[in-house]
């Protein structure tokens, strides 16, 4: 009994940081990656276009329109949403390879594909980031200067409408400013406590 317990508490975890635009999704994996943590990163695919700070497979896989409707239609994608009118998805393959090598997963997702991923596998850990206050999350978004006027309206009310679901996950941090270790300090927290849990989560993809 107690070995097939060590057995299911070593199994890999598929983490899902999730959260509004502008809550620092990208800076709080980027600081992970730095410190070297023995995960593996699945890369999202995108169809928009590559920004100037952005580097081809290391922060999204940049593909066309019609590469990224023939990889869904081969079911290649373990989730795509049209997210602020460009396409978006989790690569399945990056993430079966690092589960059957017994490697964590950690992947980045806005709420509408963390919903997707808590439906086809519910035993997946969802981690929400909020920012302090909206008016922090506007400054972010402001700060990005990558938003016209229009479309930061949008971001903002979608991030207000997303607030809305925090339910659908496992647990919600904090991500403040000045703050990136301390919420890293937090998700490893969380990470730590699920692979101990006396119920292990078991995902099936």
């Amino acid at each position: 009994m107690h070995a097939d317990l060590l057995r299911r508490q070593a199994a890999p975890l598929l983490i899902v940081i999730s959260g509004p635009s502008g809550v620092g999704k990208d800076a709080v994996l980027r600081r992970m990656k730095e410190r070297g943590l023995p995960f593996h990163f699945v890369v999202t695919a995108t169809t928009r276009e590559r920004r100037p700070n952005e580097v081809e497979g290391k922060d999204y896989v940049f593909v066309s329109r019609p590469d990224f409707d023939r990889m869904v239609e081969r079911g290649e994608m373990l989730e795509h949403a049209l997210v602020y009118n460009d396409q978006k998805g989790i690569p399945r393959q990056q993430v079966a390879q690092a589960l059957a090598s017994g490697r964590d997963a950690v992947l980045r997702v806005d709420v509408q594909g963390a919903a997707t991923i808590r439906g086809l596998t519910p035993e997946a850990l969802l981690i929400y980031l909020l920012a302090a206050s909206e008016e922090e999350l506007e400054r972010r978004l402001r700060a990005r200067r990558t938003e016209s006027p229009e479309d930061l309206a949008l971001r903002l009310q979608t991030a207000r409408q997303e607030g809305e679901r925090i339910e659908l996950f496992d647990y919600a941090v904090v991500n403040r400013d000045l703050a990136l270790d301390g919420t890293v300090d937090t998700i490893l927290a969380i990470i730590h406590a699920e692979h101990h849990r006396s119920r292990p989560r078991q995902v099936r993809l």
